[in-house]
């Protein structure tokens, strides 16, 4: 069909420029992803019981390891941290400095950097991963084990230490883990689909000097 021809051409296309793409190149690919991690970032639905919100900066992040790559896809999730951190209010609902990244959400951010890197690195160095299925396994570990499993973690020392709360694992779960899940799936999903189709004769652009 031409429609699927055409996309599988476009994401081969995408794929041929970021590895033939010089470094000043590699950096504005990062600083875009970064931008549009913050921009997801604002679309969010507030949860009453929890002060962590449900947003779209998890497809932002998912994509960029398999766009980028394990160094710049990292590197992209670093520079929404960093720049974040210095002051640009593109954390959720506008908010930035360091305070945003000791907060209760800030276990959920450093797993960001983590995610893109994981995927980054399988979608550089094996094929077969770049399928449906092993994509989406590798999306769902990324999502549910490094990104949750730190922002619980964190979220749960911030209610304690600071807020001097004291709540057991189910109510964290429920407060950073459950209502999140039927969406993030949809996201994880959603992105494996788009880039199941990456061209395996893709590696043979890919610049020595890059995440080897």
């Amino acid at each position: 069909m031409i429609g699927v021809d055409s996309y599988t051409k476009a994401k081969y296309e995408v794929f041929r420029c970021r590895y033939q793409a010089k470094v000043w190149q590699k950096i504005l690919f990062a600083v875009s992803m970064a931008s549009i991690t913050g921009a997801m970032a604002q679309v969010r639905v507030v949860l009453p019981w929890s002060p962590v919100p449900i947003t779209l900066q998890t497809f932002a992040v998912l994509l960029s390891g398999v766009v980028l790559g394990k160094r710049w896809g990292a590197i992209s999730q670093a520079l929404y941290l960093g720049i974040g951190a210095l002051g640009m209010p593109w954390f959720t609902g506008y908010k930035s400095g360091l305070q945003a990244l000791a907060g209760p959400t800030g276990g959920y951010l450093i797993g960001f950097i983590l995610a893109a890197l994981l995927i980054g690195y399988f979608t550089d160095t094996y094929i077969k991963s770049r399928s449906f299925f092993p994509m989406l396994g590798l999306m769902i570990f990324a999502n549910f084990i490094i990104i949750y499993g730190l922002g619980i973690i964190q979220l749960g020392l911030y209610l304690s230490w600071v807020k001097e709360v004291k709540v057991s694992l189910s109510t964290l779960l429920w407060m950073g883990a459950i209502p999140f899940i039927p969406g993030d799936l949809t996201k994880v999903i959603a992105a494996a689909i788009i880039f199941l189709n990456k061209q395996k004769h893709s590696h043979r652009y890919r610049d020595n000097n890059e995440d080897e």
